[in-house]
């Protein structure tokens, strides 16, 4: 049996991002269940769990995309709404440019969408993720267009940027660009979440893990609390919630 105890943080507090027993269900089945959740700024947080866990769903609801079938989830102790959208950066797994765009006019798309957005800064991201802003985005592989989402979201000074699968499609020598570009922006007044399958990727960058199985919250640990008390890395919990013969 897998180990979904629902377990928080120790002395969770009201943080950044909170969602209050929050469910949202598709067709009568729970995507999110019941997930009772604090989030911090000063903190890189790695959502973990196979496809279907809820990762995005859970996102997308704290980005204002979409909404709850019941409980609560506040940005700053307020209800998510079109206000905290512009305080909070986040990037999709799903291809969100339109076919005429260049790289260039990806950038000059969101400068005029988002206040905080700052096109020096995604020049500067975009020659680390080795991209042109000449280039078209339909002539981008899979990787390129990974790279390009990161830089443009990256490029804005928001309170809270959430990435979503942000490794997927990217050779290991672009993961370290990439990774690197992220922690740049892990600074204590951030917030940074992160969901991946790719463990290995995540133990590297964050230092608080959120583990979700079936919709529901397994639990929400400080990686450090973790190694300290319990002996166990991300990728050893990780093996004994969602593998075989966990405790």
């Amino acid at each position: 049996m897998s180990d979904v105890t629902g377990k928080a943080e120790k002395n969770t507090v009201p943080g950044t991002l909170e969602s209050r027993d929050i469910t949202k269900t598709f067709g009568g089945k729970a995507a999110v269940d019941r997930v009772t959740l604090s989030l911090e700024k000063g903190h890189v947080y790695a959502m973990l769990g196979p496809n279907g866990s809820g990762k995005t769903t859970w996102m997308k609801m704290a980005a204002g995309l979409i909404k709850p079938t019941s409980g609560l989830i506040l940005f700053e102790s307020q209800p998510v709404s079109i206000e905290s959208r512009k305080k909070v950066a986040y990037m999709s797994t799903e291809p969100y440019f339109y076919s005429w765009m260049s790289v260039s006019d990806v950038g000059l798309y969101y400068q005029d969408f988002f206040e905080d957005f700052s096109y020096d800064r995604y020049t500067v991201l975009l020659k680390k993720m080795e991209l042109e802003e000449t280039m078209k985005t339909t002539s981008l592989s899979s990787g390129m267009m990974a790279k390009l989402k990161i830089a443009v979201t990256m490029a804005r000074d928001a309170a809270v940027y959430m990435l979503d699968e942000p490794f997927n499609g990217i050779d290991l020598l672009a993961r370290d660009e990439i990774r690197t570009a992220i922690l740049e922006y892990a600074t204590p007044d951030k917030l940074l979440l992160l969901s991946s399958h790719l463990v290995e990727e995540m133990e590297a960058i964050a230092d608080r893990a959120v583990f979700l199985h079936h919709g529901r919250l397994v639990e929400s640990v400080s990686l450090e609390e973790m190694r300290e008390e319990r002996g166990l890395s991300m990728a050893d919990r990780y093996r004994q919630i969602y593998g075989h013969g966990e405790e």
